[in-house]
């Protein structure tokens, strides 16, 4: 509570209803700082640059069998046979019956990600869980 001591009549002092602010202005200037320091650090923004394989090329399997995805997403099982999604896991059974067998997956880079997850799921629903991604060696 505070008091007016350049009005008083007669010896009182008259009381003075208005809040104070200026420490609950230092409370909310201080936890302004707080917050714009802190979410700096609480957002998560990981920059991925991901870098080119720089291990060692594998010997070539005896027989491989090769799975092309073009860029207009027909599939190659193999060198010549064409088939659609929907075919795949049938044509892998008659030229692979074994499912332990390696799958060696070559893509057009100009696919979309979701179109290659696609055919990898398709793959894997096939019972076909050894893939490996096929790309061009780069030396460093």
């Amino acid at each position: 509570m505070s008091f007016n001591l350049s009005g008083a009549e007669d010896g009182q002092l008259s009381e003075n209803h208005e809040i104070n602010v200026t420490p609950f202005i230092d409370v909310m200037l201080v936890l302004l700082i707080i917050f714009m320091v802190a979410a700096p650090l609480a957002t998560v923004s990981v920059p991925v640059d991901l870098p080119a394989s720089t291990a060692k090329p594998q010997p070539p399997a005896d027989d491989p069998l090769y799975l092309s995805v073009q860029a207009d997403l027909t599939l190659t099982l193999g060198e010549q046979q064409q088939l659609t999604l929907a075919q795949l896991p049938d044509a892998l059974t008659s030229a692979a019956p074994d499912t332990a067998q390696r799958i060696f997956l070559r893509a057009d880079q100009g696919i979309n990600y979701g179109d290659l997850t696609e055919v990898i799921n398709a793959l894997g629903d096939a019972g076909y869980l050894k893939v490996a991604l096929v790309g061009l060696e780069r030396t460093p």
